[in-house]
């Protein structure tokens, strides 16, 4: 039964999964600047650079993972930059006792959004994508 069910769920999983993606990285453009802020206030250098790579990643990223396009790298992409940013934005170890649990709520969910980004890669897109039309 849920083999008949594969394409369907890898469709809604592309699709959920790019829903974490797309809006974060749409909300950057329509306030870069008080991006730029928060992630120079994280101490990351070059904050215009890394917001501007951010959009890109996350608009790039969750648009292939709808389409199924490129869906094995943008998986890959999107899983690496998750990995360097969830320490950077949820470190938990560092942050009030009253916020604790929120970011490492956060720091979790991140590693748990890289397993399944990293088992999208390692198994593709489905028969439902772009992917699968160009036969890739």
């Amino acid at each position: 039964m849920l083999t008949s069910l594969q394409n369907p769920l890898a469709l809604a999983g592309r699709i959920l999964m790019a829903f974490l993606f797309l809006p974060a990285g749409l909300s950057k453009i329509g306030g870069f600047a008080g991006t730029v802020g928060y992630i120079a206030a994280q101490g990351v250098p070059m904050a215009a650079a890394a917001a501007a790579i951010a959009v890109l990643v996350e608009v790039g990223g969750g648009l292939a993972l709808i389409a199924g396009f490129g869906t094995r790298w943008a998986a890959l992409i999107l899983a690496g930059f998750t990995l360097v940013i969830t320490p950077i934005f949820h470190a938990f170890w560092g942050v009030p006792a009253d916020m604790v649990m929120l970011q490492q709520t956060m720091f979790f969910k991140n590693i748990a959004v890289i397993g399944g980004l990293l088992v999208l890669a390692a198994h593709g897109a489905g028969a439902w994508s772009m992917d699968a039309k160009r036969g890739t």
